[in-house]
């Protein structure tokens, strides 16, 4: 099974996340989507609702997506979610199955930063959304790591031998000109982001009165 991951705060999940998590699930033949709210971003700010509410949202939002689950394994976590350590239990969770990380050009620019960074690719193969005619520096450090790890190239890193992980999957998505911010912006100024949310989240959000100011 080829099984996709998206992590975030989700804070609120919006069409942002959801149609390029979509077309990544159609280009690379995905049979399925794990999405996994993050319980203590070390990158982010804290969120601004509680666990329980992002999970909520989510889940709303897998009962209405085929083939995307609710995957809570960084939520259940009282530490900051480095994703090497999350990627090592999922791939325990799912030994014969090919995982696919999935992240935006901006993460992969800075993925260097991560805690670990090098040990993902021990675990899963990693997409990396790009908008269309967007191309990597050539200059920047990870140019290189891209073109090594790319599913194309003759010359991988003997880590990219294994049959189930390793690659690097760039894949041109649809620009989403959207953040959780400005949501939570709009609905802090009374603006209803009908065109940003899914009418699931925008009704529970409502009815919760979340991101009030």
């Amino acid at each position: 099974m080829r099984i996709g991951i998206l992590g975030g705060t989700f804070d609120p999940i919006h069409y942002g996340h959801i149609r390029p998590a979509m077309e990544v699930k159609q280009a690379l033949a995905l049979d399925k989507i794990l999405l996994m709210p993050n319980h203590i971003p070390p990158h982010k700010q804290q969120p601004n609702i509680t666990i329980a509410q992002r999970l909520k949202m989510v889940d709303d939002v897998c009962q209405q997506l085929d083939g995307f689950v609710l995957c809570d394994i960084e939520a259940k976590r009282n530490t900051p979610s480095y994703t090497v350590i999350t990627l090592e239990k999922l791939k325990s969770l799912y030994p014969e199955d090919e995982l696919f990380f999935i992240m935006g050009m901006d993460s992969f620019l800075q993925l260097q930063s991560w805690y670990e960074w090098q040990h993902l690719f021990d675990f899963t193969h990693v997409v990396v959304c790009q908008r269309p005619g967007w191309q990597l520096d050539v200059s920047h450090p990870m140019q290189q790591i891209l073109t090594a790890r790319s599913q194309g190239s003759l010359e991988r890193p003997a880590s990219c031998k294994q049959k189930n992980c390793g690659l690097i999957f760039p894949v041109t998505v649809t620009p989403q000109d959207i953040s959780s911010t400005q949501i939570r912006e709009q609905l802090a100024q009374g603006v209803i982001p009908t065109n940003l949310l899914m009418p699931i989240t925008l009704d529970y959000i409502q009815n919760q009165r979340l991101y009030l100011p």
